[in-house]
Order: C-alpha cells, then sequence, then structure tokens
C-alpha cells in the first residue's frame, strides 16, 4: 500500500507515501460493498510525458495523481471512478489524459490537465466542472458500446468517456493506429480489444 520514490544512485527510497492514509476520509462518504473490503493496494503507475506527474490504480477504486517536486512527491488529485480495483492507469502521450481500467470491467478516459495545471499555478483555488462532451465508439470485432457519461461527479474531475468492456482490465495503452487515437486493451480472453478515440 505504498509507492517510493527512488534514487537509482543511492539504491534507497527518497519518498514513501502510504495509500491508506487518505482511507479515513474517505470512510465518512458513501462506498459499495466491495469497497470496504479492498485496501488501497498499488496496481499500477504511469508517468506523464513531462516527467515529473504519475498517477496510481489501487485495489480500493481510486485513482491518485502525484507531482514530483525535488526528492519528495505531493498528491494533486484523488477520484474514484471504478466500483473495483483500478487495475491499470495509462498517461497519452503528450497530454494529462489518463486511461484507467478495472476489475470492475470498464475503461475510463479522464481530463486531469485542468486539475494538475490549475494546482501547479495556485492550490488552493478550485474550479468549476466541465460537462462532458457526448458521444458513442465501439469495440472492433464486439458488442461492447461504449458512451460518454453522464454528469456523475468523481472526486474533482469527471470521466470524459466510460467504456463498459465487460472483462477485468490486465492491460491498456493509448497508441495511434494509421494516423488515429486508439485505446489497445487486454483482458483475460485471448483477444485484444480495439476502442477508437475520435473525439480526443
Amino acid at each position: 500500500m505504498t509507492v517510493m520514490l527512488w534514487s537509482l544512485q543511492k539504491a534507497r527510497p527518497l519518498w514513501i507515501t502510504n495509500l491508506q492514509e487518505d482511507e479515513t476520509e474517505e470512510m465518512e462518504g458513501p462506498q459499495s460493498p466491495g469497497q470496504l473490503l479492498n485496501p488501497a493496494l498499488a496496481h499500477c503507475i504511469s508517468v506523464a510525458s513531462c516527467g515529473n506527474i504519475f498517477s496510481c490504480g489501487a485495489e480500493d477504486g481510486k485513482v491518485r495523481i502525484f507531482r514530483v517536486m525535488g526528492v519528495k512527491c505531493e498528491q494533486e488529485l484523488g477520484f474514484k471512478g471504478h466500483t473495483l480495483g483500478v487495475s491499470q492507469v495509462c498517461f497519452l502521450p503528450e497530454s494529462y489524459l489518463l486511461l484507467t481500467g478495472g476489475n470492475d470491467g470498464k475503461i475510463m478516459l479522464w481530463d486531469a490537465n485542468s486539475e494538475v495545471e490549475k494546482k501547479q499555478k495556485s492550490p488552493t483555488k478550485r474550479t468549476h466542472r466541465k460537462k462532458p462532451k457526448r458521444g458513442t465508439c465501439t469495440k472492433q470485432g464486439g458488442n461492447t458500446d461504449a458512451s460518454v457519461t453522464d454528469e456523475e461527479e468523481h472526486g474533482n474531475i469527471l470521466p470524459k468517456l466510460n467504456i463498459e468492456h465487460g472483462e477485468k482490465v490486465n492491460w491498456l495503452l493509448g497508441t495511434k493506429i494509421k494516423g488515429h487515437q486508439n485505446i489497445l486493451v487486454a483482458d483475460q480472453t485471448s483477444c485484444i480489444s480495439v476502442y477508437p478515440l475520435n473525439e480526443f
């Protein structure tokens, strides 16, 4: 349940955080029954292309975004969107668009850009939330539909896209194929699913 920033030259951690420390504030809010049994085990980390922002997906269903500041890190943002553990997180290249995949079979796209930049300029200010765009995409070779989410709040940001994949997500990647942005997803089957990201 810890995330560490290591010095490879000295072969020791420079900074350590316990993901369970923010559990006490969440106990006051509503949780799904599965969340009470799932500790904040870190499943996956993704570093943004800027090199000093990273995200962590955890078993408690929460995504945390940190900023590296010298030899320590500060949590910039934390939000929930998955009803079960977040098995995968992946920043899209050259952006703060974050893909998350969960044990609940969902894939979500989050735009953390405004929150990350806002915290960098003024850590105490908060801006109002934007409504997500509407759109759809389909799974190639399957019948799973994906749609942009309704106005449901998940911490400080809203998911821009919510895909009902149906299987536990074991791996995901945002990549360009023939000039178009796509999400590649591996699950417990022997197939790789491809979802187009037309709007992003």
